[in-house]
């Protein structure tokens, strides 16, 4: 278990962008010009043991050889804005919505399979081929609750009052993602921005934060540790660290991927602007959206998922083509966000107040 641990905590920080530091440092450990020597350089934030799939994979198919350096998201593209002028890697492997921030230091590359993925996953930046996907997931203990659990609707269910865990969605990214999620999937209207400001999303929002009972979790590890341990019936979370403890057949632990819909988040590969080595950039990128590369990602590697529809997944995984797609683009998020909060946040005082001082009778 404290193996296993300690595996979740490196996958969290990914996720929340503070991936581990490199072995090479960025400051010490910058590769040479290796534009003829058949090494591409990639920076990323992921996940070690998710490397160590990939990267030997990717080198036996193409011979090719790879230099990784990581870092947090935001430490990744720190770096490849200080070398815009001298660009020393090839590939960014980061969140989709990292890239978009600025694409002015990528270079335009569409995969030779863009076309053999789903339309909302396609390359419509010339920037981001869309490799890999995480998203909210409500996980449950099967010993604590005795119905089965298809998605939020059920969690309104009076005998699961106090018994869900969630994060503020103020300063929780999966929390964030749940509440942006739940407005578009009980929202009513025909885009999302009617969705979002609906009274059927808000009313629904509200009633499931009374449910919590007036308890917030303070940290993601609270809430899967929690309904492992039954100090919590539900949680509210990404499917990554829920697919760890899948992975170890823990068999009182149910995940769902909600049936009223789910909003994945994505990670992208780009090629860099001015890369050293752009034709072996290419090659990664192609290789990475091919089935074999999208096949070896989903069989192989914890906590992330292949966006190519029909790619081999292991059994406790969920393939894309299975998942009901809320279509919500990253440009969407980030121009709603704000506003979100702004109307998250006069709920959440107005609940938890009342939750801390109720009213005598």
């Amino acid at each position: 278990m404290k193996k296993l641990t300690t595996l979740l905590l490196g996958m969290l920080l990914v996720l929340a962008g503070c991936g581990s530091p490199a072995e090479k440092t960025p400051e010490t450990n910058a590769p040479d010009d290796h534009a003829d020597s058949g090494t591409i350089t990639i920076y990323t934030p992921t996940a070690q043991d998710n490397l160590d799939v990939m990267i030997p994979a990717f080198e036996e198919a193409t011979g090719i050889k790879v230099e990784v350096i990581r870092g947090s998201s935001g430490e990744v593209y720190s770096r490849i804005q200080a070398e815009a002028e001298n660009p020393k890697a090839d590939v960014a492997w980061i969140p989709t919505s990292t890239v978009l921030l600025d694409t002015s230091y990528f270079e335009a590359y569409t995969s030779a399979y863009d076309d053999q993925y789903d339309e909302t996953f396609r390359n419509t930046s010339g920037f981001t081929t869309q490799i890999g996907y995480n998203a909210p997931v409500i996980i449950y203990n099967t010993n604590l609750v005795d119905f089965e659990i298809h998605g939020y609707a059920d969690l309104l269910n009076p005998e699961l009052k106090g018994k869900i865990a969630m994060g503020n969605a103020a300063s929780s990214s999966s929390a964030y993602n749940h509440l942006e999620n739940m407005l578009l999937a009980m929202g009513t209207g025909t885009t999302n921005d009617e969705k979002a400001a609906s009274k059927e999303a808000w009313d629904f929002v509200r009633a499931f934060y009374e449910n919590l009972d007036g308890k917030i979790v303070d940290s993601s590890s609270v809430t899967y540790e929690g309904v492992l341990s039954g100090e919590y019936a539900v949680g509210m979370t990404w499917d990554t660290p829920a697919q760890a403890y899948m992975a170890e057949g823990i068999d009182n632990l149910k995940v769902v991927y909600m049936d009223e819909g789910v909003i994945p988040g994505t990670s992208s590969v780009s090629l860099i602007k001015n890369a050293p080595n752009p034709e072996g950039a290419k090659k990664f990128i192609d290789w990475f959206a091919s089935s074999e590369g999208q096949s070896v990602y989903g069989m192989d590697c914890l906590g992330a998922n292949p966006i190519l529809p029909g790619a081999k997944v292991a059994d406790y995984k969920l393939g894309i083509k299975d998942l009901n797609v809320i279509p919500r683009t990253t440009e969407w998020q980030a121009e709603n966000k704000e506003k979100i909060l702004d109307l998250y946040e006069d709920m959440y005082l107005e609940i938890f107040e009342q939750s801390n001082h109720p009213t005598k009778g």
